[in-house]
């Protein structure tokens, strides 16, 4: 797997509030701009997504892919990793959590993706680094205007 992409932004809201968003993965054509549809193929026995289906299309870029998600019992973190793909070989992704006070927390999101085609490592940093700062945008505006 490639090297892994980091990158964390504040958000004004407490953790259970933003993993409730996340984990809401239905919900994800409604608030994050390049997914067009998800489908939960499996749940774990907390009924939390286990497997989801992406469809995703962001202009040049449309992919379906499948991923297998890993939740934390005690609701800090999830991570997930690509289980069947047409553009991806790979996808290693995270998101933290991580208490600054009652209603503020650092969410910290890695992602590590592996392109069917060959990619120069500056072009997929950069193209992992856009993902990235899309999706805690999309994540932060959701969370802190449902509160």
């Amino acid at each position: 797997m490639a090297e892994q992409s980091t990158q964390s932004i504040e958000i004004e809201a407490a953790p259970a509030a933003i993993m409730a968003v996340i984990a809401d993965l239905p919900a994800y054509p409604e608030w994050a701009k390049a997914v067009r549809e998800t489908e939960i193929l499996a749940t774990d026995d907390k009924g939390r997504a286990a497997e989801v289906r992406f469809t995703l299309d962001s202009g040049p870029v449309k992919d379906v892919y499948t991923l297998a998600y890993d939740w934390a019992d005690d609701g800090l973190s999830v991570s997930w990793h690509l289980v069947k793909g047409q553009m991806q070989k790979a996808q290693e992704g995270r998101y933290l959590l991580e208490p600054i006070d009652a209603n503020r927390t650092r969410v910290t999101y890695s992602l590590s993706v592996e392109l069917s085609l060959p990619m120069i490592g500056l072009l997929r940093r950069k193209a992992e680094k856009m993902i990235m700062d899309t999706a805690l945008r999309e994540l932060k505006r959701r969370v802190e205007s449902r509160s």
